[in-house]
């Protein structure tokens, strides 16, 4: 009998542990099944010209993905990023033109670095008022972050009167070569945006795997209350995750205004959506506490690579929108059974749960 037990609970175990695989990877075998159906039903698919394009996409994704997976690790939501990108793009852009200091009568270009720098700092800014806002002042992340959309948008629009910029090119002869190189360039055949994208990838690794910091994170998504007690300043936590979801928004914002050649105020809408959906796809939860780059990365790749591959195939830009939505929606119910066999005890768990217990009831009798 007690033979039947074992073999029972190990196959009811090897089941939980497959399920826990199929469920832990989904992102991977997701992005892996979009290859295959697309490669099949279009022969310019699969090739590596056309991979690194797709990747060049989703680099934008990918590093929004990173800034708001920082928010949703503290149990926050950050829906500003899609304008603060917008509004760092156009700033980026601004400079790019040349700033004119009519009391000197001349036209300064500062250089591609300088610009880097100050729209970094600028992302920085808008994220921190976030922060603020939501550490300090208690006010709902939905909220604080939903206000600083309209805020950043309309600022944008102001910066620009509602136009683009179409000359980011700078001037070679003053030592600015525009953001071209940016776009378009490749080192070892790899788009630079990719590159940016996987270093950004690899620091916010380290910070959230090596770092004291990174456990501040997920202990203040887990248990802000019980964070706080054990030491863990909770609210400069919550106000980093979002100056670091600025920044992240603001070198995205640089990126997409590279590879477009232009900066327009209207960039970037919807696209805090399309973070928040990179996110949930690679396994992270809403609630805080649970969540990595590495799937992040994973989730913006199934993003890009579907979105790309229906664009190659003639799909309508109205199926997109509800393949994108269906995929967003079966994610997020594959999360909730993710956590909850994760909080399932096994069937051994559970007898020794009873024997305890019944055994604690005899003593006391």
């Amino acid at each position: 009998m007690s033979d039947h037990n074992n073999n029972g609970s190990r196959v009811q175990k090897r089941d939980i542990d497959i399920t826990r695989i199929l469920l832990e990877g989904r992102a991977f075998f997701a992005l892996i099944a979009i290859i295959i159906v697309f490669s099949i039903l279009s022969p310019v698919y699969f090739s590596m010209g056309n991979f690194l394009t797709m990747s060049s996409h989703v680099a934008v994704f990918g590093l929004l993905g990173i800034g708001m997976l920082f928010v949703i690790l503290t149990g926050g939501i950050d829906l500003s990023v899609g304008s603060t990108l917008a509004l760092c793009g156009v700033f980026a852009g601004l400079l790019m033109g040349g700033v004119e200091i009519q009391a000197l009568d001349l036209v300064f270009f500062p250089p591609v670095w300088v610009v880097v720098v100050l729209t970094c700092l600028l992302g920085a800014l808008v994220g921190s008022i976030n922060g603020v806002l939501v550490a300090y002042f208690k006010v709902p992340a939905f909220v604080a972050t939903l206000g600083m959309l309209y805020v950043a948008r309309g600022a944008a629009l102001l910066l620009t009167d509602g136009l683009t910029f179409n000359n980011l090119s700078g001037d070679p002869a003053l030592g600015n070569t525009g953001f071209e190189w940016l776009g378009f360039n490749r080192l070892m055949g790899i788009p630079v945006g990719v590159l940016i994208l996987l270093a950004v990838a690899v620091v916010c690794m380290l910070a959230l795997g090596r770092t004291p910091f990174g456990r501040w994170i997920y202990s203040t998504g887990g248990n802000a209350r019980a964070a706080e007690l054990s030491g863990v300043p909770v609210r400069r936590v919550t106000l980093s995750v979002y100056v670091i979801s600025g920044v992240c928004a603001a070198i995205a914002g640089i990126v997409l205004a590279s590879q477009l050649t232009s900066a327009g105020p209207t960039a970037g809408t919807t696209y805090e959506l399309t973070a928040i959906a990179a996110v949930v796809i690679g396994g992270a939860s809403l609630m805080g506490g649970r969540g990595s780059v590495r799937n992040t990365l994973l989730g913006a790749f199934v993003i890009g690579f579907l979105a790309d591959g229906l664009v190659i195939i003639g799909v309508s830009a109205y199926w997109q929108m509800v393949f994108t939505g269906s995929v967003i929606v079966f994610a997020v119910m594959l999360n909730n059974v993710q956590y909850r066999v994760k909080r399932k005890p096994t069937e051994p768990a559970q007898e020794k749960l009873v024997e305890t217990t019944r055994s604690s009831s005899a003593t006391a009798t």
